[in-house]
């Protein structure tokens, strides 16, 4: 949590005056029982009611004051809270976009919103209570016990005795509640991603009749989340019960003590009154500050995931430029010089040996069996993941030479799931090139086999796209993905299964202007049809994560197994 407090850093300001008016409210409220006990003393006992008017002024002069002051420091802690939450929150996310896949696939999504969400709420919260409070509720608690022995010491040995045990009950509470409080957060996020995965996936679920499941699943785990925050409750609702028996235990003694001295004309009735003030002074700024640990409490569990968050490292080192002048004149674009990838440390190698190269202006196909790691292979290329043993090669430079917005200005990459973002379609089709003309995009989308379905749009580049593409049918969404890659002009295409919604006719056509693109653009094609690769130069063949075989289609047909029962089963044997 402490390491969060770099983002307060441009509210120093704030952060000073916000708890400084609080103590100057503070120091205004203290004076408040003196004023009163001079009242009862001179004015009341003497009926002398001038007397009474001045101090009744004094006072309304001191409530004004501390009004202002108390709006002011409002105002600043406010200020300061919300901008500390800003930066945190853009801190957080640009963090985010600097993980490596893998460690986002690690942590999950679900945990990721939570954390820029809720989580960062809550410290926005106890930033807040904490500049208004945690200065002020103290200041009075100690500052009242130091004006009862003021007014008389012997009565003022109660406050000594009541502060300490307030004390013991308040932290003792925050001990127990910080690791509830984690708790809660967790479930939440659990909570979240069952949400998350029930929505995105519910036309799956009710294909398959499976709601009163889900929903059992779901209930299941937000009465745990609601278990884990009625404990969190219970201990917190402890706090005020316990301040309050031991502040009117403390009031109960001073009285007595206040009456028997008053008796003995030791005390006068405004002075017990003045302290009793200042008891009661205490049990209400004990009552925030009770409800300011508590919500401090979430805030530093809330913190500290988010540090958790912040201090995972990117995972991938990266040069600040490398000079590819010479790699640029040699024949091969890519390189795999035997390749394994695992996903996580220690855990079964994803791919095996991958040794093959790719030169300027090739088409390469890639096919396998579900899980045979064609798209961990291509995703290698604009290093979305690392090795863990051999090297990508790009123009004769290992890919981790690069610099890593170099590397990826090379390469156009179409992911499997075509994702497209809300806005119009000119706005999606800029994504590869900001600076790129109305002409250049037209001849993208005609390559991607798009044109004919934009132009029949009202608006054309113009139509809008709602968030992910909802009104695009996933045909639609995949050849705009394509004509976005397109747009950059890439020196490397990757298609990753981009084209399994498109149709036989349009599929085919998509491959012919591919190929007769103008430039050295080599092309990476990862499919399940091997209609789709025929026109290939160069097709892999991957079983387990390991190369079966690489040739032609021609070749493959008459010396590979796993190529020929994809292919047969496909198109039949001929029989």
């Amino acid at each position: 949590m402490k390491k969060l407090l770099v983002y307060l850093k441009e509210y120093k300001k704030e952060t000073v005056l916000g708890p400084l008016f609080k103590l100057l409210e503070a120091s205004f409220e203290l004076i408040v029982p003196l004023v009163v006990a001079s009242m009862i003393d001179i004015g009341i006992a003497n009926e002398d009611k001038g007397y009474i008017l001045k101090m009744c002024l004094i006072l309304a002069l001191l409530g004004f004051v501390g009004l202002v002051c108390a709006v002011t420091a409002q105002f600043f802690a406010a200020k300061a809270a919300v901008g500390f939450a800003t930066k945190l929150r853009y801190g957080l996310f640009a963090h985010i976009q600097t993980l490596s896949f893998s460690k986002m696939d690690r942590e999950g999504t679900s945990t990721l919103i939570t954390r820029l969400t809720s989580d960062i709420n809550q410290v926005q919260n106890g930033v807040n209570l904490v500049l208004r409070l945690f200065l002020r509720s103290p200041f009075i608690v100690f500052g009242a016990m130091i004006m009862a022995f003021t007014v008389d010491v012997k009565a003022a040995v109660v406050f000594v005795v009541v502060i300490p045990l307030l004390s013991a009950v308040v932290f003792g509470i925050m001990l127990l509640s910080i690791p509830l409080f984690k708790k809660v957060q967790e479930n939440l996020d659990k909570v979240l991603g069952i949400t998350r995965e029930n929505l995105t996936g519910v036309r799956v679920i009710r294909a398959f009749g499976q709601e009163t499941g889900e929903i059992k699943k779901f209930d299941e785990q937000t009465d745990e989340l609601k278990r884990i925050q009625e404990l969190s409750g219970k201990v917190s609702a402890l706090m005020n019960p316990l301040t309050y028996v031991i502040v009117n235990g403390g009031l109960m003694v001073l009285i007595y003590i206040g009456a028997i001295r008053v008796e003995a004309g030791v005390l006068s009735q405004g002075q017990v009154v003045a302290l009793i003030n200042y008891m009661s002074q205490i049990l209400v700024e004990l009552v925030k500050l009770a409800n300011l640990i508590i919500t401090v409490t979430k805030a530093v569990a809330c913190g500290n995931r988010i540090q958790s968050i912040l201090e995972i490292q990117e995972g991938m080192e990266q040069k600040e430029t490398v000079d590819t002048k010479d790699g640029e004149k040699a024949d091969n674009k890519v390189e795999f010089e035997h390749v394994s990838l695992g996903y996580h440390e220690g855990g079964e190698e994803a791919l095996t040996d991958i040794h093959f190269m790719a030169k300027k202006g090739e088409t390469i196909g890639i096919i396998g069996g579900t899980g045979s790691g064609k798209s961990s292979l291509v995703n290698l290329i604009p290093r979305f993941y690392d090795v863990t043993a051999g090297a990508v090669k790009i123009d004769g430079k290992d890919v981790r030479d690069y610099n890593l917005t170099e590397l990826r200005d090379k390469i156009g990459v179409v992911m499997q799931k075509a994702v497209l973002f809300k806005g119009t379609i000119r706005d999606n089709l800029l994504w590869g090139n900001e600076n790129a003309t109305d002409e250049e995009l037209w001849e993208a989308l005609s390559i991607a086999q798009a044109k004919e379905f934009v132009e029949k749009k009202e608006n054309m580049l113009d139509e809008m796209i709602t968030q992910e593409g909802r009104n695009l049918s996933g045909g639609q969404k995949q050849r705009l993905s394509i004509a976005r890659a397109l747009v950059k002009k890439p020196e490397i295409l990757i298609l990753d299964d981009s084209a399994s919604a498109l149709d036989y006719a349009t599929d085919a056509a998509l491959r012919k202007t591919l190929k007769e693109m103008p430039g050295d653009t080599t092309v990476f094609i990862v499919a399940q049809r091997a209609s789709s690769l025929m026109h290939a130069d160069k097709i892999i063949v991957l079983d387990d994560g390991e190369v079966q075989e690489i040739g032609t289609h021609e070749e493959l047909l008459k010396n590979c197994e796993v190529y020929q029962e994809i292919y047969y089963s496909q198109f039949g044997d001929g029989k």
